[in-house]
């Protein structure tokens, strides 16, 4: 028989904490922004991806105008439209159909959001011709958040590998040259205050004529670094009030996302971009379905979403 005198364990129980009490859960609001994880693989191999993305992980596999049209038709359905539809991966530009699934959410009314790299995916002729063509007539629709982990070159490539700092910017200084609404994310990973961290963006987007203000953390997010090591507080319904904090505000109230695992028949929905591995996040396969509570039951929503304020989406 299991010893009812052991301590439970951290983030093991979804109803309850190890201490005992009642865990938090966030509600359904409303949708804000549908996300769809392109797949994981990517042309680089960052030293603390939390998704694990690289030129070998397919873990999820691309998705295919075929998957994307189905929730877009769900939108629909549900009344939602027209929302933000965000693109993340690995490389979103990776995946051959990326062009295309833009322009499908473009043409449905949505505003796209696309987190890049901007590296040698996305600078391949065909892709740029295609960008340049939705610029064309979505440009009002369209941004583009490139991944710059830090303002300097050292830093940015320490953790995604040398030359990943010049590339990035080449395809920052394209997109800028071609009048696409450009954001950036960071992260909090070296020891400095945020307005640190924004003033050194802000130097490096001067220099390269980026028009992205650092000031405002709807187009410079700097992101906390979400620890594998860590060991945050667990989140309970008090916890809401202690913290001055609305569950409303917290991403999966009003954000899903869409996966494809490999092997799978069809695509399926996970409560937040954070979490595309867990089952336990993985709520549904189909977009309705997955519109319910949420129990805040691993250590990244009390890391990066209440602790840390952060969300994937502005």
């Amino acid at each position: 028989m299991p010893d009812a005198s052991a301590p439970l364990i951290k983030f093991s129980d979804p109803r309850v904490t190890a201490k005992g009490e009642t865990r938090a859960s966030v509600g359904f609001d409303t949708l804000k922004t549908l996300w769809f994880n392109t797949g994981t693989l990517c042309n680089i191999e960052c030293k603390n991806c939390y998704i694990l993305s690289s030129p070998t992980n397919d873990a999820l596999v691309y998705l295919t105008e075929a998957d994307v049209v189905s929730y877009l038709d769900e939108i629909d359905a549900l009344g939602f439209g027209p929302i933000e539809i965000g693109f993340t991966g690995g490389e979103p530009f990776m995946n051959p159909d990326m062009v295309r699934l833009m322009e499908v959410s473009l043409k449905r009314g949505h505003d796209v959001l696309v987190l890049t790299n901007a590296m040698k995916p996305m600078m391949r002729p065909r892709v740029q011709a295609g960008l340049l063509g939705l610029q064309a007539r979505f440009s009002d629709q369209i941004e583009m958040r490139l991944s710059l982990d830090h303002y300097t070159r050292a830093y940015h490539d320490e953790e995604r590998g040398a030359g990943g700092f010049d590339a990035t910017l080449e395809g920052l200084t394209w997109l800028s040259d071609h009048g696409f609404t450009l954001s950036a994310a960071g992260r909090s990973l070296w020891s400095e205050t945020d307005a640190e961290a924004r003033d050194g963006f802000k130097a490096l987007f001067e220099t390269v004529g980026a028009d992205i203000p650092s000031e405002d953390p709807s187009r410079l997010v700097i992101f906390p670094e979400m620890d594998e090591s860590g060991d945050p507080p667990e989140i309970t319904v008090d916890c809401w009030g202690i913290l001055n904090k609305n569950p409303d505000d917290i991403m999966c109230a009003s954000q899903r996302m869409v996966i494809k695992r490999r092997g799978a028949e069809r695509a399926s929905v996970v409560a937040c971009t954070l979490l595309p591995y867990e089952d336990e996040f993985e709520l549904a396969q189909t977009l309705e379905e997955s519109l319910k509570p949420v129990r805040l039951n691993h250590k990244y929503c009390a890391q990066f979403c209440v602790l840390g304020g952060a969300s994937c989406s502005a």
